[in-house]
């Protein structure tokens, strides 16, 4: 008899458990230390806009790297753990720019400096050969990297436009209301 409640238990625990071992790892595209320092640089959105270009630089490079290996099970998943760092770090990225838009702030120097970097990131993407181990991945990849061209196109020529309206707000971290 008292092995039942006991068993019952066990039944319980292993049951609240199951879903545990399921559940889908949460990917940091960032190191502890990258992030510190986008955190840091929060306050000088010229240096948080050369830090996302760099790092997603560094994934980028990570990524053509591995395209000349031997196609082997460990680098397929490799690539698709890169790949889906590199998709989240640019989303996070656009998301970003997005705010420094809101904000006018004057972030032409970093976007130039991104615009140079986009085709070269596309064009690492694009040569990769698709695999049936990434290849959803890297089509979701080309697919953040063309927004984020867009985007970053898009918000220089308006921010062009718009400090030469304003000249006398150029320079600024955020435009702040009169």
């Amino acid at each position: 008899m008292r092995s039942l409640p006991f068993l019952a238990a066990i039944v319980v625990c292993l049951a609240m458990a199951a879903p545990l071992g399921a559940q889908k790892e949460t990917r940091h595209p960032l190191t502890e230390a990258e992030a510190d320092k986008i955190a840091e640089a929060g306050i000088d959105p010229n240096e948080r806009v050369n830090l996302y270009t760099k790092f997603i630089s560094e994934h980028a490079d990570t990524i053509k790297s591995l395209t000349d290996r031997a196609h082997t099970t460990a680098r397929a998943q490799h690539l698709d753990n890169e790949l889906q760092d590199l998709t989240a770090l640019m989303d996070e990225f656009g998301a970003n720019l997005d705010v420094y838009s809101d904000r006018h702030a004057d972030i032409r120097a970093s976007l130039k400096a991104l615009n140079e970097a986009t085709p070269r990131w596309q064009s690492i993407l694009r040569t990769l050969a698709g695999e049936p181990a990434f290849d959803l991945s890297r089509k979701e990849a080309i697919e953040s990297g063309e927004d984020l061209a867009d985007e970053a196109k898009r918000l220089l020529t308006e921010q062009t436009d718009y400090f030469k309206q304003h000249p006398d707000e150029a320079g600024q971290d955020r435009v702040e209301p009169k």
